[in-house]
């Protein structure tokens, strides 16, 4: 494995991508340590720490996730590539109802250029609406009768700054990205926000050293040896079972048909077709916490103006507990994990198109009748496997929670056993792990496994 990664610096197109790409990750850790002026940072690390259970808590703390820490240092990069990542879902949508847009998709590289112009125009409306949210946001947001943002800058003026700056910070890491996707290797913005993550894995581990014991019999909330082996052997086991599941694929014969030109005889081949089990890849996850976020904080909000001891008070705060945990809580993410994983996939997998494709090229599957019975058929195996990624998924999703009440941790520790942060870890990893591969097997290195087998990355 040494040996393998000594191979990467010994390529010098290799070297150049890779260093190219650290260079730029470490750029983008800059801004997170540029704060907006105005903020009160040491306020508003003290809100994170004391109110994540709280919908506004919960809501901000997604979007610190995908921000890299970011939004709780107040820093000009506190949006990260969130509005990027919306817009680009809106237009994945758009793309199979408008039919300009559906056009445009088919004329290739062209057509792909035009569509990500619309998607960075996109981008900058929604940095300037979620930054006017956010500042609106903040300036309720206050810690020991303490606010964030002092009364006497509350106003539009600071509004326009923040926003600027906000919106600044987002373009600047999608341009980031994009000259990792360019002039490095690996999707970049998935690497931006896998960084922003895993910037977080020194300051959990510090967390677990501070309470850990020698002692057999520890203290309550302390970690003691037994403990730290479980926990250790849990971690390893269920990212191994995430890096199986990515991977896993439910492939498909596909027999290409017999052509005769004078005496020679072409095509016969079999080969196969891949089908994910974990089509949707992350997406199902973010969708259903923001569903799930949106109305704790709205309740919270409608909460906060009514008067205690009132029938509206009640309601609201029993509302707002329902949708933070509990029973009910678990099963509603659960059923939304679901919809959405079928949902996705459903926008991302035409069986149709992919029946036409073949019948076009002269291939079929074994036994299937080209045409309508194959797309059948491939939407039958679809729809199976897609139960198996979701409840995948779902599993991956609750863990955490399990975790944190089970083992008595901080659930930001707990957050690397499961959910939405482990997943974009292993899969942008898994794909630049795959592209590095790529890289050494053309130039004659061996990979990182030996004996042929090929790392199959994916980014979902």
């Amino acid at each position: 494995m040494i040996e393998q990664f000594g191979n990467i610096f010994r390529i010098p197109e290799l070297r150049k991508k890779v260093l190219i790409t650290l260079g730029l990750i470490a750029l983008c850790r800059v801004g997170v340590y540029i704060p907006i002026p105005g903020i009160d940072t040491t306020v508003l690390k003290s809100y994170f720490h004391q109110f994540t259970q709280t919908g506004v808590g919960q809501l901000l703390g997604l979007v610190d996730m995908f921000a890299g820490g970011a939004l709780t240092s107040g820093a000009i990069f506190g949006l990260g590539v969130m509005p990027y990542i919306s817009a680009s879902i809106i237009f994945q949508l758009l793309v199979g109802v408008i039919p300009y847009l559906e056009k445009l998709q088919k004329e290739g590289e062209v057509g792909r250029k035009k569509i990500n112009q619309y998607t960075r125009l996109a981008t900058v409306g929604l940095c300037l609406f979620q930054a006017f949210v956010m500042t609106r946001t903040l300036y309720t947001v206050e810690f020991n009768g303490v606010p964030v943002i002092p009364v006497y800058l509350q106003g539009i003026g600071f509004q326009m700054m923040a926003a600027l700056l906000l919106t600044t910070g987002t373009m600047t890491l999608m341009w980031i990205g994009e000259q990792i996707e360019e002039h490095g290797i690996g999707s970049g913005i998935s690497i931006v926000i896998m960084v922003g993550i895993i910037e977080r894995l020194p300051w959990a581990f510090s967390q677990v050293i501070q309470n850990f014991t020698f002692s057999v019999t520890p203290a309550e909330h302390q970690i003691g040896i037994v403990k730290l082996l479980v926990l250790l052997g849990m971690f390893l086991a269920i990212v191994g079972g995430v890096v199986y599941i990515t991977q896993g694929q439910r492939r498909i014969p596909v027999q290409q048909a017999k052509h005769t030109r004078g005496r020679k005889v072409y095509g016969g081949q079999r080969h196969f077709l891949p089908l994910r089990v974990n089509q949707a890849g992350v997406m199902p996850i973010i969708f259903a916490q923001s569903l799930l976020i949106f109305p704790a904080a709205i309740m919270q909000g409608i909460q906060a103006r009514l008067d205690p001891g009132t029938v509206g008070y009640w309601m609201t705060s029993r509302l707002s507990d329902i949708l933070q945990g509990g029973v009910i809580y678990v099963i509603l993410y659960i059923l939304l994990i679901t919809f959405f994983c079928y949902f996705w996939t459903a926008i991302q997998f035409n069986p149709k198109e992919m029946s036409n494709n073949m019948k076009d090229y002269g291939s079929f599957i074994p036994g299937i009748r080209p045409g309508h019975r194959t797309a059948e058929y491939l939407e039958s195996i679809m729809g199976k496997i897609t139960l198996a990624g979701a409840a995948f998924l779902a599993l991956i999703a609750i863990l955490p929670k399990l975790v944190a009440g089970g083992f008595e941790l901080n659930r930001a520790i707990a957050g690397f056993y499961g959910g939405t942060g482990l997943l974009i870890i292993v899969g942008v990893a898994l794909d630049m792990v795959q592209r590095i591969e790529s890289h050494m097997i053309m130039r004659q290195y061996s990979g990182f496994l030996s004996g042929g087998t090929r790392i199959r990355g994916r980014m979902g």
